[in-house]
């Protein structure tokens, strides 16, 4: 298991702290936006960042569209990821709004910005621990590499109440966040040097009861596509 990031080749590494650093000048100086208390992880929430019915347009477009989620080949066994998910429409009008929206409250450069993925939890559904950057001692890394880098920031929106389960878990950095409907959920995926955190690892809990929606935009360091 790796423990520490310095062991990982990081040839991004300096636009990972880059960009970092602009989004974090961003993001503290913005009345509100409020950053999570934690050592380990770069982390900042906006509070009902989507209204209820953007929230409810959303969860229907993540419906037309959800499939059995994959996950980057790590060798990871049957049962790793249960959830459904697929990219939402990107010419629709609403998804533009709230891309435009996340664009804006990072600063990131929106070419930089994949499409919006939705993800949908039913019973007993989970996303077990893993890191959004790419391991870059990975053969899918060569490919990634190309097409916009390495992932330097992760922007998550909670579209709904779920009865029971279905938490956020940041497995190294000992810390939960529950589904809480509108919420935007920010982390950087580097440290401020640009080495790769590897405290970012984190799950979704299996949902207990209900259902869970959510949607993820990830950026890169350049440039997507």
């Amino acid at each position: 298991m790796i423990t520490n990031s310095e062991v990982l080749p990081n040839p991004d590494r300096k636009a990972l702290a880059r960009v970092g650093e602009q989004v974090r000048a961003r993001l503290l100086a913005d009345p509100g936006v409020y950053r999570v208390p934690c050592d380990a992880v770069e982390m900042f929430t906006i509070s009902n960042f989507l209204d209820a019915g953007e929230c409810a347009a959303m969860m229907a477009l993540i419906d037309e569209v959800a499939r059995p989620s994959h996950a980057y080949d790590h060798g990871f066994g049957t049962g790793y990821r249960t959830s459904y998910s697929g990219d939402v429409e990107r010419s629709n009008s609403l998804v533009q709004m709230v891309e435009r929206r996340i664009d804006d409250c990072l600063g990131i450069d929106p070419t930089f910005g994949e499409f919006i993925q939705g993800q949908r939890y039913a019973p007993g559904q989970e996303y077990r621990g893993h890191n959004d950057w790419f391991w870059p001692r990975t053969d899918y890394w060569k490919q990634e590499r190309l097409h916009g880098g390495q992932r330097c920031w992760t922007a998550m929106i909670y579209l709904n109440e779920v009865e029971e389960g279905g938490e956020t878990h940041f497995t190294r950095a000992h810390m939960s966040i529950p589904p809480q409907p509108g919420l935007l959920l920010m982390w950087n995926n580097a440290k401020p040097d640009g080495a790769l955190n590897v405290n970012t690892m984190h799950a979704g809990e299996p949902v207990l009861r209900g259902t869970k929606y959510i949607i993820t935009k990830w950026y890169r360091t350049r440039k997507w596509g």
